[in-house]
Parts: structure tokens; C-alpha cells; sequence
């Protein structure tokens, strides 16, 4: 079927502009978008030429991208002041096909919705320390509560012998990533125009608790003491679903995106430490010890910062077309 990338309607652009917003494993931005045209009908398409094939060689990474960028779009449907009318995976024999959206009924966006949409472009992926001062816990368990209407759990992990186990653990996998030249060069080569700001990694990975990635190799030029790594950590959690098939990253993403909108729109921002979870040993120590049984899905930071670095997307006529484009899974 023919693809074309003229003239989009005005609700396709909206809904696209919106949802590549979303974060993904070092801005790769792992997706494109597809309009039925006159604006019927939206559709979320996972693009495997832009994964990270070594630290995601099964695609779960960014299939939980591709759908918090679903919620981007559920929330541009909400600002247009419709309901979405969402289908996940509509078509077996297409595995790159992951969501339809449709216009369903008029409704009035509520205040937390309009808050939401308002985040996405507050929302933005920290790399380094976050502000000393302690997140409430009212407020945690608001982010939970946004997590589990998604159908995801958001565990906050602040027990001194569960933080130093996933500590040692993120610790482990980035070593081993670190390790292997070619999963080393993978991670470097996302720094640049339209990737990661290389003023975004001027920390050193190693500056708290839960190593981060070594974008410019400063690891390799100074070492920071293990005492020094605690101070700006900020709030640990990790995502988790009961279940771990392509359903449940997708809506771990959208889960995800929702924490993350709820946390921008007061102020928080997250960072990342998924490492653990793209080695399978290291993820099933996750899932026995700190999940009971769940399928971590997400390892993160929460916390304050003023430090703000602007990270490109693509316009939104390089990610939507029209009609339907081969499978690219």
C-alpha cells in the first residue's frame, strides 16, 4: 500500500506532535505514526531500525516507549476534547502495528487531564543528581495510584537492604555494558544532534546511588568514591506488571508516561537505570527480590532539578504518514 507524507490532517499532526514528545532509550525514538486519513483514525507503529539492538535485542524497551508515547496521544485526543478509543496490538499478522487511536464521544477535559497534556512538554529525561530534598509521600502514592489505572504497579524502593541490592545490581549490568566495546560504542553513538545533548552527560555517570550510562566515557578518565555516590539519588522505583508479554510493555509505557506527566506537572523529573533489566539474570534477580513475582519493566529516579537541556524530536511530517507502510519489526 502506498505511504505518503503529504498534506496530514490537523488532528493527525496534533496527536503526532504530542505523542513523539515521549521519552525512549536514548531519544532514539523508536516509532512512527500512521493516519487513516480525515482524521478517523490514528495508529502507533514501532520502528525496529531505530532500536538500541544490543541493550534491546527482544524490542521490550521499545515497545514500553512506543506506548507512553500512546498516552501522549490519549492525552492530545482528551485536549481535542474527545474520548480515546484505544485498541492495542488490532493486528496479529503485523507485530510493528501496536495501538489504534479513535475519536469516541465528546466529553470536557478535566483539570488532572488538561494538567497531563500540559506536562508533556514540561517532561524531560535528567541525567545526573537530583535536588536533596525528600519527595512526600502523599505524593508517591499518587504516582502509584496513576500507575495501577494503567494496570502497572510503581513500587517506591527505600528500604536500606532492597536500595543497596538494586544498587549492586544496576552497578553489575552497567560493568557489564561498559565491559563490551560494541554495547559501549552503541550507547556513545546516541550522543549528538537529535539524539543526547552531549551537555545532558556532563555528569559522571557514577555521581549517585544507581550508576547511570557512560555517554562520554568519563569513567574511563577519573573514578568518584562509592561515599560520595549517595547524595543526590533522589526517589528510587521500579514499574512493574503483573504479566510480561507486548501488551503489558505497552502499558507499562503508558503507565509510565502517566507517572512521569504527574511528576512534570509538580515539578519532578525522572532518570533512568534500566541496565538490570536487559540482562535476563540480572532482571529475574529484580522480579525474585523486589517485585515479588512482577516483571520489573522500568528502574528510575525521581526528584527535583533546575537544570533543563533541550532534547530535538522530529517533526512530526518525518513520523506520520499516511495510508499504511510495511511492517518494521
Amino acid at each position: 500500500m502506498s505511504v505518503s507524507y503529504d498534506k496530514p490532517g490537523h488532528a493527525a499532526v496534533h496527536l503526532a506532535r504530542a505523542a513523539s514528545l515521549a521519552p525512549s532509550p536514548h531519544n532514539s525514538q523508536p516509532w512512527f505514526f500512521v493516519e487513516e486519513g480525515y482524521d478517523h483514525g490514528f495508529e502507533v507503529h514501532a520502528d525496529a531500525t531505530r532500536r538500541m539492538f544490543l541493550s534491546d535485542p527482544d524490542g521490550r524497551e521499545m515497545v514500553v516507549a512506543c506506548g507512553a508515547a500512546l498516552f501522549n496521544a490519549r492525552m492530545a485526543v482528551r485536549h481535542l476534547g474527545f474520548k480515546p478509543a484505544v485498541e492495542l496490538l488490532p493486528d496479529p499478522a503485523d507485530p510493528a502495528f501496536l495501538a489504534h487511536v479513535g475519536f469516541a464521544a465528546h466529553a470536557p477535559v478535566s483539570a488532572e487531564e488538561a494538567a497531563l497534556a500540559g506536562a508533556m512538554v514540561l517532561r524531560h529525561t535528567h541525567r545526573g543528581p537530583f535536588a536533596a530534598e525528600s519527595l512526600p509521600r502523599e505524593f508517591l502514592d499518587e504516582l502509584s495510584e496513576h500507575a495501577r489505572a494503567e494496570g502497572a504497579d510503581f513500587q517506591v524502593i527505600d528500604g536500606p537492604e532492597e536500595l543497596e541490592l538494586l544498587a549492586r545490581l544496576v552497578r553489575t549490568a552497567e560493568d557489564c555494558h561498559r565491559a563490551d566495546p560494541l554495547h559501549a560504542a552503541e550507547v556513545a553513538r546516541r550522543v549528538g544532534p537529535d539524539r543526547v545533548p552531549a551537555e545532558a552527560c556532563r555528569y559522571h555517570p557514577d555521581c549517585t546511588l544507581l550508576a547511570g550510562r557512560d555517554y562520554l566515557y568519563l569513567s574511563r578518565r577519573y573514578v568518584v568514591p562509592a561515599r560520595r555516590r549517595a547524595s543526590g539519588t533522589g526517589t528510587v522505583a521500579v514499574l512493574s506488571t503483573a504479566r510480561d508479554g507486548r501488551q503489558d510493555w505497552l502499558r507499562s509505557g503508558q503507565a509510565l508516561q502517566r507517572v512521569l506527566l504527574s511528576a512534570a506537572a509538580r515539578g519532578v523529573m525522572a532518570a533512568f537505570h534500566t541496565q538490570p533489566l536487559e540482562l535476563p539474570e540480572l532482571r529475574a534477580q529484580v522480579r525474585r527480590h523486589l517485585t515479588a513475582g512482577h516483571f520489573p519493566q522500568v528502574v528510575l529516579r525521581l526528584g527535583r532539578t533546575g537544570q533543563r537541556w533541550a532534547t530535538s524530536r522530529r517533526p512530526a511530517t518525518r513520523v506520520l504518514v499516511r495510508d499504511s507502510a510495511p511492517a518494521r519489526w
